[in-house]
C-alpha cells in the first residue's frame, strides 16, 4: 500500500525522481496517467492491468466510458527508472497536471497522485476538521 508524502523537483528536461520507498512498491516499471484531479497517477503493473481491464469491459456504446478509456488509457504512458530513480514525464502529461518544478507525492493506498506542490497545498488542505468530519459521516465512515 502507498502511504506518505514526498517532496521533490521536476528538472530542466522534464524529469522527476521517484521516492525510493515508492520505487520499492512499485517495481521495475509502471505506468503514469492522467488523474481524475488536477494531478498524474502512478499504477504499479499489477493494480494498473486490473484496472486497465475493468475500464476495457465497459459497453463501448456508452459515451462516458468511451470518454473515461480516452482518460485514462489514452494518457497512460509505462515507465521505467534509470539508475538514479528518474523517470522521464511528457510535456502533455506534465501540462495537464500542470507540474512545473516543485511536486508532491501522495500515497493513497492502491496508486500515488503526483501533484504541482502549490495546487497540492490549495486544494488537499484540510485544516478545518469539522468540515473533514462531516465529508467523512457521508462516506459512511
Amino acid at each position: 500500500m502507498f502511504t506518505g508524502e514526498y517532496n521533490h523537483t521536476i528538472d530542466q528536461k522534464g524529469r522527476m525522481i521517484i521516492p525510493n520507498k515508492f520505487r520499492n512498491l512499485l517495481g521495475d516499471s509502471f505506468v503514469i496517467t492522467k488523474g481524475i484531479d488536477e494531478c498524474l497517477e502512478i499504477y504499479d503493473r499489477e493494480t494498473w492491468d486490473k484496472f486497465s481491464e475493468k475500464i476495457n469491459s465497459l459497453p463501448y456504446s456508452t459515451k462516458s466510458a468511451r470518454e473515461f478509456k480516452r482518460v485514462f488509457i489514452g494518457n497512460a504512458i509505462d515507465l521505467t527508472p534509470d539508475k538514479m530513480g528518474r523517470v522521464q514525464l511528457t510535456p502533455a502529461l506534465r501540462a495537464v497536471a500542470g507540474l512545473k518544478q516543485d511536486i508532491t507525492f501522495l500515497g493513497v493506498g492502491d496508486h500515488i497522485e503526483v501533484w504541482d506542490s502549490d495546487t497540492n497545498l490549495k486544494k488537499n488542505n484540510f485544516d478545518d476538521s469539522d468540515e473533514m468530519s462531516r465529508k467523512m459521516e457521508g462516506l459512511g465512515i
